[in-house]
């Protein structure tokens, strides 16, 4: 299969309810539901000190050449990039450290992107994504946009709406202790990075009461065929982006991630991402595409006897089969 052939998610949900026996009413319902979560978009908001490796983050997750995709300045902060994947939208907004009248001049911007409401009166924000230099020790101005712009600005959810996450893992010794034939830390160089997140994580405790997981990363390069890196822990980094993401909105991510695999395929060993990512999609998958759609018993309630338990078979089956439609899709992803 080439990503010309792979059909969208929301196709595919789509092409399981209509191919069901489940009665028009609930085949309506469910197809409302999908259709509404086709609607929704995802914005995310990354930012971080200039090399932290934004653009190249960006490029890695979601295969997009920051470059040629389609994006503007935001009219109403300017220097906050909008970069519009589909339905996913990313905004690039500098970090600081960049003089005193420039870093009044982001965190402003910042602010005001984050109290920004939507249509419907909630945050236009769903996600912070702060990233990191790791391979840097003064992380001093990163504390400041963490702890002083951002935190107090994210509401009354604020340690579901940031994720702080260490770029550059692989130099955050100067390049030692990174093994490069299997593109992971040695034992020296992973004792050092998780104290970091310790560090990091006990920090921003102290500064904004709000205790957060950093995880740290690498967002690889490819100078040239002959001059590479892979990505470390991308597949970690976008799990937990997804985790961070409102549930309901988590299917869009389904459509825009890279299709590369050697970009997922180096992490570490705490968990198996996919399968968790694909976890997280099927439980979407299940709470909204079939809300409203009632089956199982309830099904026994409204039809009553062996008919209610058929049609609540049949029903359960279709968000089975939707579940499967994302399985599909992982497992060509990565």
């Amino acid at each position: 299969m080439t990503e010309n052939d792979r059909e969208d998610i929301f196709s595919a949900l789509e092409r399981d309810v209509k191919n069901s026996s489940l009665p028009e009413v609930e085949k309506n319902k469910m197809l409302k539901n999908i259709l509404h979560l086709r609607g929704l978009e995802i914005n995310i908001m990354i930012t971080g000190a200039t090399g932290s490796g934004k653009s190249s983050t960006i490029n890695a997750l979601f295969d997009a050449n920051v470059a040629k995709v389609g994006f503007s300045v935001d009219p109403e902060t300017m220097e906050i990039e909008k970069y519009t994947l589909q339905n996913l939208i990313l905004w690039d907004s500098p970090g600081l450290g960049d003089g005193k009248e420039a870093d009044n001049r982001h965190a402003k911007n910042i602010i005001k992107k984050l109290n920004e409401v939507d249509r419907n009166g909630n945050a236009l924000i769903d996600l912070v994504l702060v990233i990191l230099d790791g391979s840097t020790r003064d992380l001093g101005t990163s504390y400041e946009l963490i702890n002083s712009v951002i935190i107090p600005n994210l509401g009354t959810n604020k340690k579901d709406r940031i994720l702080v996450a260490i770029n550059q893992c692989d130099v955050a010794m100067k390049g030692q202790h990174w093994n490069h034939s299997d593109n992971a830390p040695d034992p020296v160089l992973k004792k050092f990075l998780d104290d970091k997140v310790q560090s990091i994580r006990r920090r921003i405790k102290e500064g904004t009461g709000v205790d957060i997981e950093p995880i740290y990363y690498s967002a690889g390069y490819k100078e040239s065929e002959f001059d590479k890196q892979n990505p470390y822990n991308l597949s970690k980094l976008l799990y937990y982006i997804i985790q961070h993401t409102p549930k309901e909105k988590r299917l869009a991510y389904m459509d825009n991630v890279s299709t590369n695999d050697e970009m997922w395929k180096d992490n570490d060993d705490l968990k198996d991402y996919s399968k968790e990512i694909q976890k997280s999609f099927g439980e979407t998958v299940r709470e909204y595409a079939a809300k409203g759609a009632e089956y199982g018993e309830r099904f026994g309630e409204i039809f009553g006897g062996e008919t209610g338990k058929r049609i609540g078979r049949v029903a359960g089956g279709v968000v089975g089969a939707a579940a499967g439609a994302v399985k599909k899709f992982l497992d060509w992803l990565f």
